[in-house]
């Protein structure tokens, strides 16, 4: 199979992806991918092993993804490809590696928006009883797909937008509780779960990340890839670190947080906790909180109709995907992932949803991290725009901390772990099929 076709700008090749994003545009995407998981997903973590083992298992992750995202910007200014990691280890590793690479990506990409559309609806609900939370988030996953077939430029210009104001709300909520902040709330049972606890915690601590290397998917859509994509990486990271650590700190220690352990909507209740239930306030960070669900779900759709044409452009999934509108925009591919978020919203489990997908998440990040050691050697002479600091240390250490974490999810996820391997395994078969013919 050969590799990706990368498309160009040429006038003679229409439609064809625009270059139209810079770097306050990457900002708001990869915060905008990521920052849903500062509202929701991350406390059912609390439920396995309590706030302190929640924070270890917290910032073993944040070491992953800072020596991630400096290993992911030398790749992805590299090879600015909209495959992402199936064009990192396509061309590192060969066409059987470049294919996992694309199937992990594309189940992490899959699986997230409906987890994201169920906790909006959730957060729906909290504002309007009477809203059905399945039914809720069925119609914003529909409405985002559809603001994703207008073009990148309007998406990403609405990424910027609700991200801005999801960054706002969550300094004010950290500026409403942390004043109420007790510790003895946030240490009480707080390492319940022990060491074991610590690594079950895993896939909620990536949930706090998890997503930001989907901004290598619009890197076609770049202008100026190699200046703008290390400044839009390496502020993104920046901006998330902060808030991950400084809204679990503040709703851990705004009450019971065992209350807080199994809901999709922890940051209205922890500001009911430590203003009281009844204060308006409540009801305002609910509504407010949308914005960070919709940024996440906005981005992600980008990012995972980006892969979905990637990987077909490239024969892997039917051709008929990589189909692009005149406007440049794969609509085809956006149509597919919002098909599939609607089919799984059905099943309720956003939890295991959210596992799944960090199951993926993290196949990927150990064979891009691969890819880029091979890089190295087998093409010392590629232009590398940025460089991966303290080489080989950095890949390295994501690589293991990466391998850490996806045995530590089989282990206490067997059964999702089993669901990942046979998708692999059918798209294996559909792999092999369509190469030998």
């Amino acid at each position: 199979m050969s590799q990706i076709q990368t498309p160009t700008n040429s006038s003679t090749e229409a439609p064809h992806l625009q270059r139209s994003l810079g770097a306050f545009h990457l900002w708001g995407l990869a915060v905008g991918l990521v920052i849903s998981g500062e509202y929701f997903g991350w406390s059912y973590g609390w439920s396995v092993s309590g706030p302190i083992g929640f924070l270890v298992s917290t910032l073993i992750i944040t070491v992953l993804y800072i020596t991630l995202v400096f290993s992911f910007t030398e790749l992805t200014t590299s090879i600015p490809d909209a495959g992402g990691p199936y064009a990192y280890a396509t061309r590192a590793l060969g066409s059987y590696s470049g294919f996992m690479a694309g199937f992990a990506t594309t189940v992490e990409f899959l699986f997230a928006p409906p987890a994201i559309a169920f906790a909006l609806g959730g957060y729906l609900h909290v504002i309007v009883p009477e809203v059905s939370i399945p039914v809720a988030a069925t119609v914003v996953l529909l409405v985002f797909g559809a603001v994703n077939l207008l073009g990148v430029k309007h998406s990403a210009r609405f990424e910027s937008f609700v991200t801005v104001l999801a960054v706002i709300e969550l300094l004010i909520f950290l500026l409403a509780v942390l004043p109420h902040f007790q510790l003895e709330n946030f240490t009480r049972d707080g390492f319940q779960g022990g060491w074991y606890g610590v690594f079950a915690a895993i896939p909620y601590a990536i949930w706090f990340f998890l997503a930001i290397e989907g901004v290598a998917m619009a890197a076609e859509e770049v202008h100026e890839p190699a200046k703008n994509i290390p400044k839009g990486y390496l502020s993104g990271i920046a901006t998330l670190v902060f808030l991950a650590l400084g809204v679990m700190f503040a709703a851990g220690g705004a009450g019971d947080w065992k209350k807080l352990a199994t809901m999709d909507y922890p940051i209205p209740e922890a500001v009911g906790m430590a203003l009281g239930a009844d204060n308006p306030w409540v009801k305002a960070f609910a509504g407010i909180g949308l914005f960070g669900l919709v940024a996440s779900l906005n981005g992600i759709v980008l990012g995972a109709s980006r892969q979905i044409y990637a990987v077909a452009r490239a024969g892997i999934l039917p051709r008929s995907l990589s189909h692009l509108s005149k406007a440049g925009v794969p609509n085809r591919a956006v149509i597919f992932t919002t098909v599939v978020g609607i089919v799984s919203i059905a099943s309720g489990k956003t939890a295991q949803l959210i596992t799944l997908s960090a199951i993926g998440a993290v196949s990927m990040y150990l064979i891009s991290m691969v890819s880029l050691l091979a890089l190295r050697k087998k093409e010392p002479n590629l232009h590398r725009p940025f460089k991966a600091p303290l080489y080989p240390v950095f890949p390295i250490v994501a690589a293991a901390l990466s391998a850490v974490s996806a045995v530590a999810m089989v282990w206490f996820n067997l059964e999702i772990a089993v669901v990942f391997v046979l998708l692999g395994v059918l798209a294996t078969i559909v792999y092999r099929f369509r190469s030998n013919n």
